[in-house]
This record gives structure tokens, C-alpha cells and sequence, in this order.
């Protein structure tokens, strides 16, 4: 009986350990997996699933000797430093990262940029499950289960929870009152797209302005994103006319406006909670939520549409 109770008690321990292991690898790397998140469009919940089931929270020895925390294998575009390791042929490249910082960042532009994971990105990127599927799909590993195995992890963790656009996070005040013009050599730096006119921000977050001819498949071919994206950037279900002048964000808008910004009086002008949204640079489904309207609203002259929480 005693002995019985001593396995237990082992095994009990080392599942603690194990789930601290993973405690300890989310608390770790969730900030990048945010920010990988909010740069290329791919959820955290899955950055952090994926790292977690590929390198055993970071104890795998390719992740622990080579930084590597995605099993990404070298393929022909690889210029850096390699590694060789048996995996599902013998002696397997791999690649080998200076830190784990950009193992994270590699594994977002890997996903971003294959033609293969393409789809994933007109995918709802709150939608784990899909996203998760999706990987399995396009064959990112040959585990029969590994679409469950990062379900669950997600689930067992609420990993969901950093997909959220976490507005709690502290912002610095933001002057909005003008967009600001981004010079083409910081917007090619910072933002990666590569553009011919100017850039400029609202809330933060790149836009453009729409010119004669503009459709959101050419704004998407021209800037380095895929349609889906730049139309659910733009609350748009599906590609509509671009007038000229009509603002077009190239990036995720925020879920709340900036600091000094908290409401707005609708005026005579007859402009959607869309047209409100883009606007102030923030997304429509904040804004719905934080004044319980639907998407299609069009407030009355004089309604006060709150653009942050109380």
C-alpha cells in the first residue's frame, strides 16, 4: 500500500512540474507571442501552443542548445547556422537561432510568407480551433493528432486569452487630433510594406488614403498582405468599392481610441459606427461592445458613442 502511495505521490510531483514547466515558458514568452501577433497577424494562442508542444516548453534540446522552439527545419532559403538531428528521416537539418526572441519572430514570417499557410491568414484570428486545424492541414507536422494536442494546450492554459487585444495594457497619451505622417523609410522598416505613397497614423496604427482605381485587392498585393487581412483590418465581411479619400488601415486597429478621446457626439453627417470606427483608428466590434449596438448603427445626431471602456 505504501508503495502504491509513493508512485502516486511521483507521479502527482511530476505532473506539478510539468505544468510549471508550462506556467513558467507562457509567462516567459507571451510578450512576444503578443507582439509577433500584433506584427504579422498570427494569434498568440497558437505561437504559444506551438512552442509548447514543439520544444517541450522549451526543454527540448533544439530549443535549449539551438534556440530552436518551432522544429523548424532549414529548407532551401535558410542562410544561417544549422543543426543535424534525426526527426522523421535521419539527420534532419535544422536551423539554430542566436536567441529565442528570433525563433519566435522566424516562426511568425515562416507561417506569414509560405504560399502554403497562405489560407490561415483569412481565417478569424481568434478562431484557435481553425487556425490550429489549419496548420495540420497544410502539414506543418505529421502527428495525426497534433491539431488536438495544440487545441488542448490552448484550452488547458486559456492561451485564447492572448489573443484578445488586451486593452488593459497601459498606453502613452496620443495626440490624433491630424494623422501623422510616417516617413516611406520608417514604414518600410517598422511596418515591412512597401509602399509609393505616404504612410500615416490614426491611433497608431498605419493607414492610407484610397486614390482613383484603389481596390483592397491591389492595396493588398502592393503592401505585402493578403485580402482577407487588409479587409478584416478594415471591418469589411467582403471587398466593396474604395472611394478616393476613404481611409484604409493597414494593420489591426486597436480596441480603444487614445487617451483624451473617450466618446463621441454623432453629428448631422449621418456616419456609420463604421465610419466612426475608422475614424478614431479602432476596431468596430469595441465599439459595439462597449455601447451595445450592432455593427450596421447609425446613430442619431447627438448620440454619445463611447470609444473606450468607462
Amino acid at each position: 500500500m505504501k508503495r502504491i502511495v509513493s508512485i502516486l505521490l511521483v507521479l502527482v510531483l511530476a505532473v506539478a512540474a510539468t505544468e510549471s514547466d508550462f506556467e513558467k515558458y507562457i509567462k516567459k514568452y507571451s510578450p512576444i507571442a503578443v507582439s509577433e501577433m500584433q506584427r504579422t497577424g498570427v494569434p498568440a494562442s497558437i505561437t504559444l501552443a506551438q512552442g509548447l508542444v514543439e520544444s517541450a516548453a522549451g526543454k527540448s534540446t533544439l530549443a535549449s542548445k539551438s534556440n530552436n522552439h518551432f522544429g523548424i527545419k532549414c529548407h532551401s532559403d535558410w542562410k544561417g547556422r544549422k543543426t543535424y538531428r534525426d526527426d522523421d528521416k535521419a539527420m534532419e537539418c535544422f536551423r539554430v537561432y542566436s536567441n529565442a526572441n528570433a525563433s519566435f519572430k522566424d516562426h511568425s514570417d515562416f507561417l506569414r510568407y509560405q504560399d502554403r499557410y497562405k489560407f490561415l491568414f483569412d481565417l478569424d484570428p481568434t478562431d484557435y480551433k481553425a487556425w490550429a486545424r489549419g496548420l495540420k492541414q497544410a502539414g506543418y507536422a505529421t502527428d495525426p493528432k497534433y491539431a488536438d494536442k495544440l487545441i488542448k494546450v490552448i484550452e488547458d492554459y486559456s492561451l485564447y486569452r492572448f489573443d484578445k487585444n488586451t486593452e488593459d495594457i497601459p498606453e502613452p497619451p496620443l495626440a490624433i487630433e491630424q494623422p501623422v505622417v510616417v516617413s516611406r523609410a520608417e514604414a518600410r522598416e517598422e511596418v515591412r510594406f512597401s509602399l509609393t505613397r505616404n504612410v500615416f497614423e490614426i491611433n497608431g496604427v498605419p493607414c492610407i488614403y484610397a486614390v482613383e482605381g484603389d481596390t483592397y485587392a491591389s492595396l493588398a498585393a502592393s503592401n505585402g498582405l493578403f485580402e482577407g487581412e487588409i479587409l478584416r483590418f478594415n471591418d469589411r465581411l467582403s471587398s466593396t468599392e474604395l472611394k478616393p479619400g476613404e481611409i484604409v488601415f493597414l494593420q489591426a486597429k486597436k480596441n480603444k481610441a487614445a487617451r483624451g478621446v473617450p466618446k463621441y457626439i454623432a453629428g448631422p453627417d449621418g456616419a456609420s459606427l463604421r465610419d466612426i470606427a475608422q475614424r478614431f483608428g479602432v476596431r468596430l466590434a469595441a465599439i459595439c461592445r462597449y455601447n451595445g449596438l450592432p455593427g450596421d448603427c447609425v446613430p442619431l445626431e447627438g448620440d454619445t458613442i463611447l470609444l473606450r471602456r468607462k
